[in-house]
């Protein structure tokens, strides 16, 4: 598969402009690039999990959904788009379903670390073929802000204020996607906005288009909840990957590859100026708390250490 830019740019969009959510969010970045990715002869269902995607593109009568979609509860989008991929299955069998469809799941970083785990899991253990797609914004930004098992250590959430007793969050974020991989399922990626947005297209079409359930993680910015300008998505997003924060990586039939390596890896530092919720441990002048992003600097140089051997 060679991929175009502007040739992508010019299929018609199944998911459209006009939607509430807010300027410089990763979420409908994230959508737009997984549904470009399937090829125009094949149709979609996809269902969203309760969340600020759900919430700011279906307001009634309006829908920035071209094709098939589903609101699912926060707890059971996996499961849905589950059943109907096995709904089709059975009318194709029948000769009931003529066209071709592609299944995919979109959740939160809350309604996929962590409320909607168990759905995740169950679907991905039977086996259906669709995707899953986490848009992983680090909190739980729809309700208000508060912390979730994505959220990165220190990060300031309403449910993790910074004060005399508490900096932030206690506890480092969730590998979900090594969990997901324990799951021996085809295909796996982590991936964001990137560049031309190659790596997101390329693992998403391999993604829609590997047999099974397949599974995908985009870190999706959110600038209230991490506090950066809007025009600031795609710097932020190219920190992360070059800090390695945000690695890029897929795992497929249980191989590990690194998909993009930095020449040269930026320190932690770079990243965490950029967001006022690291504000009270490093501003844009200076390093407030030392300690703390010295331990976020040996956290991500082990995960990082551990996934160049994962690699070789």
């Amino acid at each position: 598969m060679s991929y175009n830019l502007k040739q992508e740019c010019c299929k018609p969009e199944r998911f459209v402009g006009g939607h509430r959510l807010c300027a410089g969010c990763g979420a409908g970045v994230a959508v737009r690039g997984v549904l470009r990715a399937v090829n125009d002869e094949d149709k979609t269902v996809s269902g969203v999990a309760t969340s600020c995607l759900e919430v700011s593109s279906v307001l009634y009568p309006f829908t920035a959904w071209n094709e098939g979609y589903i609101h699912s509860a926060f707890e059971n989008v996996a499961a849905t788009i589950a059943g109907c991929e096995a709904a089709y299955k059975a009318r194709k069998r029948k000769g009931e379903q003529k066209d071709s469809y592609k299944f995919v799941a979109f959740g939160g970083d809350g309604g996929t670390y962590d409320i909607g785990l168990q759905s995740l899991s169950g679907a991905l253990e039977r086996g259906h073929d669709m995707v899953y797609v986490c848009y992983d914004n680090e909190a739980y930004m729809n309700t208000g802000m508060q912390r979730s098992s994505s959220t990165p250590k220190f990060a300031e959430v309403t449910t993790a204020p910074v004060g005399t007793e508490m900096p932030g969050k206690l506890h480092h974020k969730k590998d979900l996607t090594d969990i997901v991989v324990g799951h021996g399922v085809p295909y796996v990626a982590q991936t964001t906005f990137t560049a031309n947005f190659k790596d997101l297209h390329e693992k998403a079409y391999k993604a829609h288009y590997t047999p099974g359930a397949n599974f995908l993680n985009i870190l999706a910015p959110c600038p209230r909840g991490w506090r950066y300008a809007p025009e600031d998505l795609m710097k932020i997003c190219k920190l992360a990957v070059d800090t390695c924060v945000w690695p890029l990586y897929e795992v497929v039939e249980g191989e590990w590859k690194l998909t993009y390596e930095p020449k040269n890896k930026l320190p932690i530092e770079d990243y965490l100026r950029e967001q006022g919720r690291f504000r009270h441990i490093i501003t844009p002048q200076k390093v407030i708390n030392p300690e703390a992003v010295a331990e976020l600097q040996a956290h991500v140089d082990m995960k990082w250490k551990k996934l160049l051997a994962k690699c070789n």
